[in-house]
């Protein structure tokens, strides 16, 4: 069975600097499980590593669709699943990090996520159902189809809900089984206080390097309706060019909702650690909390 690290934390907490220093430490190569970041172009809103920060550590599912392209859950457990065995035939150490929660339940749930394809008539219907009911309609919906994967799900994340109802109606149905791998889970977390201080500097960062400048030049090239456009960053710079929001309301907006996408992060781990063994590791101390899991990798290894 294949030895497989995963990372999670709310956004802001650190996971890529973890990530690379046990990379280096135990022969590491990490996999994204971000679903922004597989866009080109999307960067500075997806606080997308660049290549000077890698220091020479490979990384997967960065860069590797056009943002026209459609990317599915199915797409990046099939992608994943390869790259885990090619990366593990190496005698290197897979490290996954990230990011979206459907992606990573799927990865280690040992769901037959790839037995349905994207339904744009169900999609557009259902959408119009949920906006008409609601989301707790949808999500209690989801709930009478599949309980364990309306657990790991962010039940107010219309898109999420919507390919999660699609995959309950049209996938194969197949019992839970044991994760497939050989894993260790770390869920890296901050006091409150501190991760939302890390999250708004993130933002005015953001906006230094030239987030406003990012979404204009893909406006240029590409519609405001592809995926990647709905992410927290991009949608609501899109509002602050499309004249809705003035500039501080739109820094605003995006603190806020990445407080928000952080509170869903935390809630997702909390129901993570109910079907996996997941090692929570306090980073207010970094070095404490890498020397932490550091010590457990070289116990499991």
């Amino acid at each position: 069975m294949q030895k497989v690290v995963f990372i999670f934390g709310p956004t802001g907490v650190g996971k890529s600097k973890m990530a690379i220093n046990l990379a280096k430490n135990f022969n590491g190569e990490i996999i994204s499980s971000d679903s922004v970041q597989i866009y080109k172009g999307f960067d500075i809103g997806s606080a997308k590593i660049k290549k000077s920060e890698m220091e020479g550590v490979k990384h997967y599912n960065i860069d590797i669709c056009e943002p026209t392209e459609y990317f599915t859950v199915s797409d990046f457990v099939t992608k994943t699943r390869e790259e885990i065995e090619e990366i593990s035939s190496r005698g290197k150490l897979p490290i996954v990090v990230g990011g979206t929660g459907l992606y990573v339940s799927a990865l280690l749930g040992g769901y037959n996520f790839g037995g349905t394809q994207r339904n744009i008539e169900f999609r557009e219907n259902l959408e119009r159902e949920i906006n008409v009911n609601g989301l707790d309609w949808g999500y209690e919906k989801l709930k009478q189809l599949d309980k364990t994967l309306a657990e790991n799900i962010d039940k107010n994340n219309k898109v999420r809900l919507i390919r999660a109802l699609e995959i309950a109606t049209f996938g194969q149905k197949q019992s839970k089984e044991d994760c497939p791998y050989d894993y260790k889970i770390f869920a890296l977390n901050l006091p409150r206080e501190m991760l939302y201080q890390r999250i708004n500097k993130r933002v005015e960062q953001m906006l230094q390097e030239g987030l406003v400048e990012e979404v204009k030049t893909l406006l240029a090239s590409y519609d405001k309706t592809c995926q990647a456009m709905g992410a927290i960053g991009y949608k609501e710079t899109l509002e602050y060019i499309e004249g809705k929001i003035s500039i501080s309301e739109m820094e605003e907006k995006i603190k806020q909702n990445s407080r928000h996408y952080a509170k869903r992060q935390l809630t997702y781990l909390r129901g993570l650690s109910k079907q996996y063994k997941v090692d929570e590791i306090e980073v207010k101390d970094y070095e404490d909390g890498k020397l932490q899991i550091e010590h457990i990798i070289k116990e499991w290894l």
